[in-house]
């Protein structure tokens, strides 16, 4: 990663300007939203609130702010990063996504404001993801994402809390290897990850429980405190980390 700070499946060098960004589509009804969470089963999360700091190779690049909440007779994780990097244009990203209370998503919003703005709707239903992006200055596109599973990773470009999510889906329970199918909306690109504890990890003096997130390149590894909420996570091969404040 030339900038580092950018997760996809491949986790592959994606610059920290890239805009993909506003115009949200119609949000999901309410009355869709409440059946889907009433066909949930047993509620995973737990409320959280936070800032974390964006650092490549040590320096500062960026900021988000996200909060984890029940809404609606689900569960909503929505944050908003604003990223400098220390090359390229400044950009500002915001993501909305509506959970079941077993993490199986529900919709998903996301705006994003650099050189120019765009954004998109995403719809889940029965393993199907239904795309409509809208891009500054074009039509709106429609596609359509099939997954194996209605419990998907949402990781979506510079929103780090949505690992903060990933780590509440885990089943900490049977712990070991888990395998999930996963999407990155602002590329329209699915994929698959796993995901391992790891046990008890120490940085700065400090003791984390340790989550490992693996993808075809690359490892994040995820700090969570004894509650597994997410304050730190790590991808060496990048030189990001992304610190709780």
């Amino acid at each position: 990663m030339d900038t580092g700070v950018t997760s996809t499946v491949k986790f592959r060098t994606v610059s920290l300007a890239l805009a993909l960004g506003i115009a949200v589509c119609a949000a999901l009804s309410l009355a869709a939203q409440k059946k889907a969470a009433e066909s949930s089963g047993p509620v995973v999360f737990a409320q959280d609130k936070g800032k974390l700091t964006i650092k490549l190779a040590g320096q500062t690049v960026g900021h988000e702010e996200f909060e984890i909440a029940p809404s609606g007779g689900g569960w909503l994780a929505k944050g908003t990063a604003e990223i400098t990097p220390p090359e390229g244009a400044a950009s500002k990203v915001s993501g909305s996504l509506t959970l079941q209370g077993d993490g199986a998503p529900i919709s998903y919003d996301w705006s994003s404001q650099a050189e120019k703005t765009n954004g998109a709707h995403v719809l889940f239903a029965n393993g199907v993801a239904s795309i409509t992006l809208e891009m500054q200055g074009a039509r709106p596109f429609q596609q359509d994402l099939t997954f194996n599973s209605p419990l998907i990773a949402v990781l979506d470009n510079n929103l780090y809390h949505q690992y903060a999510v990933l780590a509440r889906i885990y089943d900490w329970s049977k712990r070991g290897v888990q395998t999930f199918p996963v999407i990155i909306p602002q590329e329209l690109t699915p994929g698959t990850i796993t995901v391992q504890s790891t046990g008890s990890a120490s940085t700065d003096g400090k003791t984390y429980e340790g989550l490992k997130v693996t993808t075809s390149d690359l490892e994040i590894l995820l700090l969570l405190d004894a509650s597994h909420r997410l304050m730190r996570l790590e991808v060496p091969d990048a030189k990001v980390s992304v610190i709780r404040e």
